[in-house]
C-alpha cells in the first residue's frame, strides 16, 4: 500500500487529543483531591509518624464529613474490634446500616461485621440474630460456623447439631465434634431423673454413625472412645454387667491410649462379679503393653487389696523401674499410709513419720504434674475434658497427665 503525505496531519491531531485528555485527568484528579477533608490528610500524617490513636480521630472526622466513605467506616469498625471499642465498633456498623442508600452488598456486610461486633462483646443473642440474617448471603458459610461455636456456648446442643448439618450442606467437610455434641445429649439424658435410657440410646447411635465416618480418616478414636465409655453407663444402668464389660474392654483394645479413663470401672465391673483376678491379671497385662499411671494405680491397689503387700510391692518396684514416675511413687506412699499398722510394708531404717515426710516433699512437687493439658492453648486441668474449657477446642486433652506426657 502507497504511502500518502496527507496522512502525516493525523500525528499532531493524535498528540494533541493526548494531550488534552492528559490535562483532563489531571484536572479530575486535583479537583477531587481538594474535596477531600484536611483530617483525612492529617489520620496519613499520623499514621506516618506512628500515632495511631490521633490518626484513628482524624479519620472518624473524615467518615462524620463524608459518610459516603463506606470503605473508611468498615476499617474503622473493624479496628474498634481489635482493639477491643466494641461500643464503638457497634456505633459505626449500625450508622451504615441506617443508611436508606447504602448498596445490599454493602448492606450484608455491615450486618456480618455487626454481628461479629456483637459476637466479640459477649452479646450472643444479638450477634445470634444478626448471623441468622446473613445465612442467604454470600457470608453464609462463615455465619454457620459462628452459629455453631454460639450454641457451643450455651450448650445448646440440639442447635449446635442442626446448624453443623447446615454447614455440611454449604461445605464439604468433616465436623468432627458432631458426634460429641449427641454424646453431650446422651449424657444429659442419663442425667435426669430418672434417666432417659431410650433417649440416650438414640444419641449414643447418632453419634456412633457420625464418629464412623471419621474413622477412615485416621479421626474419631476418642469420640469412640466416650460412646463406649456412654454405651458402658447405660449398660450398668440396666444392670447388665456383661455388656457393661465388653464396651469398657473395647476401650483397651481398640483405643489403648485412653485406658486410664476405664480402668477403675473395669476393675470395678470384675470386683462385682466375683472375679477380682481375672480382672488384675487383665489390667496387669495391659500395663506391661501399655503403661498408664492409672492403669498402674489400679492395679498396685487392687494387689494390695487382694494379695497383701508383698505382691503389690513387687509389681511397683518392677513397673517403677520401667516407667519411673513421681505420681508413681507418690500414689504409693498414699496407700502405704492409709494402710493399717500391721498391714504396711517394712521398709527397713524408716518410721512412719519418715514415710509421710517422704510423701509429703513427693506430693507438693507432683501437683503440678497431677493434671491433664490442653495442646491447644496450654490450659490444666485435674479432670479429664473431651472438650477444653479454656479454648472450646475438641479432642485437646491428651488421656495422660502431664508427667506421663512430657
Amino acid at each position: 500500500m502507497d504511502f500518502e503525505t496527507w496522512w502525516l496531519i493525523f500525528v499532531p491531531i493524535l498528540f494533541a487529543l493526548g494531550w488534552v485528555a492528559a490535562r483532563v485527568d489531571i484536572r479530575q484528579m486535583l479537583s477531587e483531591t481538594r474535596n477531600l477533608p484536611d483530617s483525612y490528610f492529617k489520620g496519613l500524617n499520623f499514621i506516618l509518624n506512628e500515632e495511631p490513636d490521633r490518626a484513628i480521630d482524624a479519620f472518624i472526622e473524615v467518615a462524620k464529613l463524608d459518610p459516603e466513605t463506606t470503605e473508611l467506616h468498615f476499617a474503622l469498625g473493624s479496628l474498634f474490634r481489635r482493639r477491643g471499642e466494641m461500643e464503638r465498633a457497634i456505633r459505626v456498623h449500625q450508622s451504615l446500616l441506617a443508611r436508606s442508600d447504602l448498596p445490599q452488598a454493602e448492606r450484608e456486610q455491615a450486618l456480618y461485621e455487626l454481628a461479629h461486633d456483637f459476637l466479640k462483646a459477649g452479646m450472643l443473642d444479638r450477634a445470634e440474630q444478626t448471623f441468622q440474617q446473613v445465612l442467604e448471603t454470600r457470608y453464609a458459610v462463615s455465619a454457620v460456623r459462628a452459629l455453631i461455636r454460639i450454641y457451643e456456648s450455651e450448650h445448646d446442643w440440639p442447635r449446635a447439631i442442626d446448624a453443623v448439618r447446615r454447614l455440611r450442606g454449604l461445605v464439604d467437610e468433616p465436623v468432627p465434634q458432631l458426634a460429641h455434641y449427641q454424646c453431650e445429649l446422651a449424657q444429659a439424658a442419663l442425667a435426669v431423673k430418672p434417666p432417659d435410657i431410650q433417649e440416650a440410646v438414640a444419641a449414643l447411635d447418632a453419634a456412633e454413625h457420625a464418629a464412623k465416618k471419621l474413622v477412615g480418616d485416621g479421626q474419631g478414636q476418642a469420640a469412640m472412645t466416650r460412646i463406649a465409655m456412654l454405651r458402658a453407663g447405660v449398660a450398668r444402668m440396666q444392670g447388665e454387667y456383661d455388656g457393661e464389660r465388653v464396651f469398657l474392654e473395647s476401650v483397651l483394645s481398640g483405643a489403648p491410649a485412653y485406658s486410664g479413663l476405664v480402668a477403675a470401672q473395669l476393675y470395678e465391673n470384675y470386683q462385682r462379679g466375683g472375679q477380682s483376678a481375672q480382672g488384675l491379671a487383665l489390667l496387669r497385662q495391659h500395663y506391661l503393653r501399655h503403661p498408664s499411671l492409672d492403669v498402674f494405680n489400679v492395679v498396685f491397689r487392687g494387689l494390695r487389696e487382694q494379695t497383701g503387700h508383698d505382691q503389690a510391692w513387687a509389681f511397683a518396684r518392677e513397673a517403677l523401674q520401667a516407667q519411673p514416675s513421681l505420681l508413681g511413687l507418690d500414689r504409693l506412699l498414699e496407700v502405704e499410709l492409709a494402710a493399717p499398722e500391721g498391714e504396711r510394708v517394712a521398709v527397713q531404717g524408716q518410721s512412719l513419720a519418715d514415710l509421710g515426710l517422704l510423701r509429703k516433699l513427693i506430693h507438693r512437687h507432683t501437683q503440678r504434674l497431677d493434671r491433664y493439658a490442653c495442646r491447644e492453648c496450654g490450659f490444666e486441668a485435674r479432670h479429664y475434658y473431651w472438650q477444653c474449657p479454656g479454648c472450646n477446642a475438641w479432642e485437646t486433652y491428651q488421656p495422660r497427665r502431664i508427667e506421663e506426657a512430657v
